[in-house]
């Protein structure tokens, strides 16, 4: 799909220049409680799913947000519109901060930023007509004052997403799984956000379908100047989509730059092990390229490792400060990085440069003896006694 969507532009209600920061997120927590008890629940520890997150989103770009399953990612989405609520950090939307709003206050900011959902089947009201879907947020927000204005904007949603109007009178059942992903999207311009949160928007689409999903989503931030979180595991799909690119593991932030830059230079060992697993379509570049194959599962967010989270598993771990001390995210001189690309690895220069050598890494086991001892660096959270369901 290309060129207009359709949408009578009067209807957005964005302000502010592209370029300037919409979101800002600083150190950002996420930590669930693991309880334990029959008659009496006492909290024995917690899961970290996001763990001391900062980002900027600009006005009018799509940041990508990228990690393996399990990382974090999605929390993250969610606790940026307060879905679900920060245990610590703040995250100001226009300058107004989002978590620390509750009640009535956060129900009348929620029209400037919407969420695309990852299965559009279970997040559609099955009971619900089309019609009666996109007519909910408009109603909530007191958009729906005009009946024939309402009619209008909503015919023009269908089109914007590329549905005829017709199914306005329909169920989510009765469409595919590319159409109900579109009526996903619709939904969320109905009450003409800034900023749209998409959790994995095209992950249980088919591919041709998923490139249909892609360039709505791009024509309707063309026309309507919108704001895109995207969180994906796709790599591909994230470089075609983004301008700038984050890269999470086990709840936090280990690289961030400009979408190709990212690809071109990676600097931290786990994005280097994403990137080495993109396949490349020539056959000879593809066997003389660098593989990097990581030893090991994801460590429970439940009794993360100390220092650098990515230390058990890193091909370039050094004796001193990886299991000691964790390296916040900066800006390193490295050739080809440009000012805006941050890190988070005590050896980036050093391994960018060749000076450290890649190694083999040995798979470490986990002895549940210890789920329930206390962590080495005094936190006073503990860990279940048992594998945490995360």
């Amino acid at each position: 799909m290309s060129g207009s969507t359709g949408l009578d532009p009067a209807h957005d209600t964005r302000t502010g220049a592209p370029g300037e920061v919409l979101v800002e997120v600083s150190g950002l927590e996420v930590h669930f409680p693991i309880k334990r008890g029959v008659v009496f629940d006492r909290t024995v520890g917690h899961v970290r799913a996001v763990d001391g997150v900062d980002l900027t989103i600009r006005r009018g770009e799509t940041y990508g947000l990228v990690g393996e399953s399990g990382c974090g990612k999605s929390t993250l989405g969610k606790a940026i519109l307060n879905l679900e609520p920060p245990t610590a950090g703040s995250v100001l939307f226009d300058g107004v901060d989002i978590a620390s709003l509750k009640g009535e206050a956060l129900r009348r900011e929620r029209k400037r930023f919407q969420m695309v959902f990852q299965d559009p089947m279970s997040s559609l009201d099955p009971r619900q007509t089309v019609e009666a879907l996109l007519l909910e947020g408009m109603r909530a927000h007191g958009l729906d004052t005009d009946a024939s204005a309402t009619h209008t904007r909503l015919r023009e949603l269908m089109s914007a997403v590329g549905l005829p109007p017709s199914g306005l009178k329909k169920y989510p059942h009765e469409f595919s799984g590319g159409q109900r992903q579109r009526i996903g999207i619709a939904r969320a311009l109905s009450v003409g956000p800034d900023l749209i949160v998409a959790d994995e928007p095209v992950s249980a689409l088919d591919v041709s379908i998923q490139a249909q999903v892609i360039n709505l989503l791009q024509d309707l931030q063309e026309e309507l100047g919108l704001t895109y979180l995207v969180v994906a595991h796709d790599l591909a799909v994230v470089r075609h989509i983004s301008d700038r690119i984050g890269v999470m593991y086990l709840g936090g932030l280990v690289e961030e730059s400009e979408a190709g830059e990212l690809y071109d230079v990676p600097l931290h060992p786990y994005t280097r092990a994403l990137m080495s697993a993109v396949p490349v379509p020539d056959p000879e570049v593809e066997d003389s390229r660098e593989q990097i194959l990581l030893t090991g599962d994801l460590p429970s967010p439940a009794n993360p490792p100390t220092g650098c989270r990515f230390h058990t598993r890193c091909p370039w771990r050094q004796e001193t400060l990886c299991d000691t001390e964790r390296p916040q995210l900066r800006v390193v001189d490295v050739a080809g990085s440009s000012p805006g690309h941050r890190v988070a690895c005590h050896w980036a220069e050093e391994i960018a440069r060749g000076e450290i050598e890649r190694h083999e890494v040995a798979p470490e086991t986990t002895d549940e003896s210890s789920w329930g001892a206390p962590r080495d660096d005094g936190s006073p959270f503990l860990a279940p006694d048992g594998p945490p369901v995360p």
